[in-house]
């Protein structure tokens, strides 16, 4: 008799081992404070674990914005998850309550670049930013900021910052020559602000101390080794310098899709054809923007005359990576122009593609063909969803002049 119950006891332990083996094996569904570790310091987001056809699905949330991740490998307490449309990923070791390991980033040459990650798992709606207590008296910093970056090399460039506050609670963004910096999140503590945004291709960290000339100066961090420092006043007239006009000039590339397959703009889909050049790369979170608006401007105005080609500087030196990563792209997108194989993400490499045209300096950059294959508007990078009223107008100004163009004979 004894003997029998000590075999059911162990039975049951087994039971319970093995069903805390499973437990493991995968995070415990629920909202966790994630943090990022920067040489600037911790980067905080929110991370939340769910359930979806009976799969795990993570989400990182920067303020309003929302990035699904669903392409896991979960194995032997360890989990793997890539980051949609790019090559970035999360490796992390699962605890019952908690997470550790590296965010993958990776850089030109396909470098790894790997960012220190932990995550804690919180109640529900007890998620904090920077500041666990906050204070009830603090600098009110709403409003447009008039911005100058610097880098190390002493190098500087205008931006415009645009924030609303709720309290404690800052949210974001800054307009720059090369793009907008996504919608950033964080508090203020007294005259201390502190701004972060993880969204799987780019990871920012901000710090500023509000002086008593009621402008902000700070350290601007993105990933390990961009550094910056930045100062703002405010301007409620502050703007960008507009693009200048391009000159009278034809371009011309034969490149190779994914396939290997060449392309070039005097192939017959091109022919008298209003038509969009746009250079970006997987890795670069405002190509993600903008290939997610020009999906929709596709789908409406290619049958009106109206062609896109994208072409692709990615962050490996060898092709087959460099497929692999655009596809992805492609895939995620759901991408039906074309996208050619363009060469490594280098700004310079990209000039030389176009010789005839000032300097690319950013990525996504623009360059819109009227039907003769004469350049008529060049537009360096892109004001996503995050920038509010600015990308309302970006996308009222591109239809007009895709409208004027395609009216031309």
């Amino acid at each position: 008799m004894q003997r029998s119950i000590a075999l059911i006891i162990f039975g049951i332990g087994l039971l319970l081992i093995g069903i805390s083996g499973c437990a493991r094996n995968e995070p415990t569904i629920g909202e966790y404070r994630a943090t990022l570790t920067l040489p600037g310091g911790e980067l905080p987001f929110l991370l939340k674990v769910s359930r979806s056809s009976d799969a795990i699905v993570l989400t990182l949330a920067n303020g309003k914005e929302h990035v699904t991740v669903s392409d896991l490998a979960i194995s032997g307490g360890r989990l793997t998850a890539r980051f949609p449309g790019m090559g970035n990923r999360l490796e992390a070791t699962m605890r019952r309550r908690s997470m550790a390991g590296d965010v993958v980033m990776i850089r030109k040459g396909g470098e790894e670049q790997r960012i220190p990650f932990r995550a804690t798992l919180v109640k529900q709606g007890q998620m904090y930013s920077f500041y666990k207590e906050s204070l009830t008296d603090n600098a009110d910093l709403s409003g447009r900021w008039e911005v100058s970056f610097t880098d190390d090399e002493g190098k500087s460039y205008p931006a415009v910052a645009e924030f609303e506050q709720s309290h404690d609670r800052v949210s974001g963004t800054f307009l720059t020559p090369t793009g907008d910096h996504h919608f950033l999140n964080g508090q203020v503590h007294d005259d201390e602000l502190r701004l972060a945004m993880f969204s799987g291709a780019h990871a920012f960290l901000y710090h500023a101390r509000l002086n008593e000339q009621d402008e902000l100066a700070g350290e601007y961090w993105s990933g390990l080794h961009g550094h910056e420092r930045w100062r703002a006043k405010r301007n409620p007239e502050a703007r960008l310098p507009t693009n200048e006009p391009p000159p009278a000039a034809t371009i011309e590339f034969s490149l190779p899709d994914i396939n290997g397959k060449s392309v070039s703009l005097s192939d017959e889909r091109f022919k008298n054809k209003v038509v969009l050049v746009t250079l970006g790369g997987s890795w670069c979170g405002n190509c993600h923007d903008e290939a997610a608006f020009l999906v929709r401007f596709y789908q409406r105005y290619r049958d009106k005359g109206f062609e896109v080609v994208g072409l692709m500087f990615e962050r490996f030196g060898d092709f087959d990576q460099s497929s692999r990563a655009v596809k992805r792209f492609t895939e995620h997108h759901h991408i039906d122009y074309p996208l050619l194989m363009a060469g490594i993400s280098d700004a310079d490499e990209a000039s030389k593609l176009f010789p005839q045209l000032p300097a690319i300096y950013a990525f996504p950059t623009a360059i819109l063909l009227d039907r003769h294959g004469k350049v008529r508007s060049i537009h360096s990078g892109f004001s996503g969803p995050a920038t509010g009223q600015h990308y309302d107008d970006y996308q009222r100004e591109f239809t007009a002049r895709v409208e004027q163009l395609l009216s031309e004979s």
